[in-house]
């Protein structure tokens, strides 16, 4: 990890579920640099201070959880994490389409926090390169596809990780001057029609 402290923001309209999570959170030496007890404010608030990662209770007033994490999702601010108290399927599946990275259920111990914290800004930094490549939305899950594909093969075949594969995959692309997607193309071929001038 970068010496600079990860700068949280947290939005929970419950004090002391709020109080918690700023103290698991300065345990592990993230940053909490603002609160906020309902959605509208913690909307307000990331797009002031663009935080490092945000933490959002699905339950909240003036704005749910789920919308303000549409809005900072979409405006790439920052990742989201979203906390519910009910492990329902559906209000999971919402979230993931509003845009949240990792989602955590109460009650929840820093043992779980600290992994769903490291796997949202993960596949933050992969959208956010990914991102930067292509212009439609279309072309942005088109891509997303095939990278998440590609990134499957180096982590059966190479045995690397997730966060290993997409490196792999990012830097390669840089090396190459190429696209992520392009590459991926290429990782995904079979070695056979990737070489034909062998001719074996």
């Amino acid at each position: 990890m970068s010496s600079e402290p990860i700068r949280v923001l947290i939005a929970e309209d419950e004090a002391l579920i709020r109080l918690d999570l700023k103290e698991m959170l300065e345990e592990e030496g993230y940053t909490v640099v603002a609160e906020a007890g309902d959605g509208q404010q913690a909307v307000d608030r990331a797009t002031e201070l663009r935080p490092d990662l945000v933490i959002l209770d699905i339950q909240m007033p003036v704005l749910d959880g789920l919308s303000a994490a549409e809005q900072i999702a979409s405006a790439r601010i920052a990742p989201v994490i979203v906390l519910t108290a009910f492990s329902q399927r559906e209000l999971v599946e919402r979230a993931r389409d509003a845009g949240a990275m990792a989602y955590l259920v109460k009650p929840f111990s820093k043992n779980d926090l600290v992994p769903a914290i490291e796997v949202a800004r993960g596949r933050f930094a992969e959208m956010t390169a990914l991102d930067g490549e292509v212009r439609t939305l279309e072309e942005r899950l088109e891509t997303r596809k095939v990278v998440e594909q590609a990134k499957g093969k180096l982590m059966a075949d190479q045995g690397m990780t997730e966060a290993e594969a997409f490196r792999f995959i990012q830097r390669t692309a840089m090396n190459e001057r190429t696209s992520m997607k392009a590459l991926a193309q290429r990782i995904l071929q079979p070695q056979a029609a990737a070489d034909p001038a062998t001719g074996s």
